[in-house]
């Protein structure tokens, strides 16, 4: 007899498939040494230096390689340019489902050494954490799915099983510089590997809130996030004659202007599902009622729940396109008025927003004919994943199974990820960064003293070999 229904999600009524009793092909448990292993192999990863710039992920895709092939799985290890990897393994199934996607980057962010308290590249097990650049973003996440991945081939293929559908692991480069070696170039130089119906990156997150997991948030779309320059124009000169029209104070001015400036409030499916889901068990009630008010689609109450939400930036920022000034240029010497300079806008605009509208209305708020607007880049906009699809219902089924007081939400993050190049592309991609973590080891993150908590991995790893079970199903 199967495990007892689950009790009903409160925070969607839509997802009655939870309370479906599940009979696991796979044994999702994870031994005292499978986390022995885990934490070995991300501390090894994050000894394995992969700043990007300039990446060199070449050594840690051939170790991974090594491994899989250890194994037994079969790997293609690629190299787009010297220096730079990607490795791809997969598991083959009988074909009967098309294949899931697992992916992670390589490449991490920089640091200030002077700010750790331990070597960053150490790869040191501190009082039940692993610490290190890349435990969270994203070796954690990487060593994770490569524990799964093969635990899945140790515990089914190996002892006989079959799989309904191909699962695809891919390490990716060159993610942190949104360069043109990471998923894009497989994408363009050799799709073939990676093709696939589902994908799993990151993107989402296991949030703590009052020191007990409350919600897991399935990224289903992101933001875009482009680059947006200001550049004011004035007369040059000698700085002991203060000048008319000086560039400096145009360009201060224009950045403080845009810098104020808040975009309406848009809310997406994914949004209304995002702050339907919380409502039900955020625990401040003023919030929680804020985010009843925005789900619910009446104008009045989206207005006012909106205002309420807008005092946490992170809430506000999921609400409406966002501006922040990043970057300012100007002058050289402090006796010479420049003749120009210039700021550096990051705009990240909501899915489908226009952004030369946006553009447009700078312009007219700046309302300089010698301050220019110009667009310099312009990121990936992609259409949402569904929140009907198997493998976002098998995701909520697993974070359920781990724990029956989590709830699953769709989330669109302001951050920007590779998943967007993967929903251009046609692939239903989810991202969750599957570690329960509180808002503070959240923010080490591209920050000093990263680190990931050792049960927050066990769970990671389990939520993906629950999650890989599920997924198996035909559909």
């Amino acid at each position: 007899m199967g495990p007892p229904p689950r009790a009903r999600n409160p925070a969607s009524t839509r997802l009655a498939w939870l309370d479906t009793p599940h009979f696991h092909m796979l044994d999702t448990s994870l031994s005292q040494h499978e986390l022995d292993e885990s934490v070995g192999y991300l501390c090894h990863a994050i000894r394995i230096d992969t700043v990007n710039p300039p990446g060199n992920e070449a050594r840690l895709g051939a170790w991974l390689d090594t491994i899989l092939r250890g194994a037994g799985v079969e790997t293609t290890l690629l190299e787009p340019v010297a220096g730079r990897a990607a490795l791809i393994a997969r598991l083959r199934g009988n074909g009967s489902a098309p294949p899931i996607l697992l992916t992670a980057h390589m490449d991490v962010v920089g640091v200030e050494r002077e700010e750790w308290s331990v070597g960053p590249f150490g790869g040191e097990v501190k009082d039940g954490y692993v610490y290190g650049r890349g435990a969270i973003d994203d070796k954690g996440m990487l060593v994770a799915e490569l524990i799964a991945f093969l635990l899945l081939k140790r515990r089914v293929l190996d002892a006989g099983g079959t799989l309904a559908r191909d699962v695809i692991f891919a390490a990716t480069a060159d993610e942190e510089t949104g360069g043109e070696y990471g998923l894009g170039w497989i994408i363009e130089h050799h799709p073939e590997l990676i093709r696939a119906k589902f994908a799993i990156n990151e993107g989402g997150r296991v949030r703590i809130v009052d020191g007990r997991p409350l919600y897991a948030a399935v990224q289903t779309a992101e933001k875009v996030a482009n680059v947006v320059t200001v550049t004011a124009i004035g007369p040059a000169g000698h700085a002991s004659i203060p000048l008319e029209g000086n560039a400096v104070a145009r360009l201060a001015r224009a950045v403080a202007l845009i810098a104020a400036h808040r975009e309406p409030v848009v809310l997406s499916a994914t949004t209304r599902g995002f702050f339907g889901g919380l409502q039900h068990v955020w625990p401040d009630v003023e919030i929680a009622g804020a985010m009843g008010e925005v789900a619910s689609g009446e104008p009045s109450l989206v207005s006012r729940g909106a205002a309420t939400l807008g005092r946490s930036p992170m809430f506000d920022a999921v609400l409406r396109t966002g501006i922040s000034p990043t970057v300012l240029t100007a002058g050289s010497r402090h006796n010479v008025i420049p003749a120009t300079g210039s700021a550096t806008l990051s705009v990240r605009t909501l899915p489908g927003e226009d952004l030369d509208d946006l553009v447009t209305r700078l312009r007219a708020l700046v309302a300089d004919p010698q301050v220019e607007i110009t667009v310099s880049s312009r990121g990936t906009d992609a259409p949402p994943s569904a929140t009907d699809s198997i493998a976002f219902r098998a995701l909520a089924d697993a974070a359920q199974a781990l724990d029956p007081s989590l709830v699953t939400v769709p989330y669109m993050s302001t951050g920007a990820t590779e998943s967007a190049k993967l929903r251009a592309w046609g692939v239903q991609t989810y991202g969750i960064l599957p570690f329960p973590l509180d808002a503070d080891d959240e923010r080490r993150m591209h920050g000093a003293d990263e680190r990931i908590p050792i049960a927050s991995l066990a769970f990671g790893i389990r939520l993906l070999l629950e999650l890989l079970d599920r997924v198996q199903r035909v559909d």
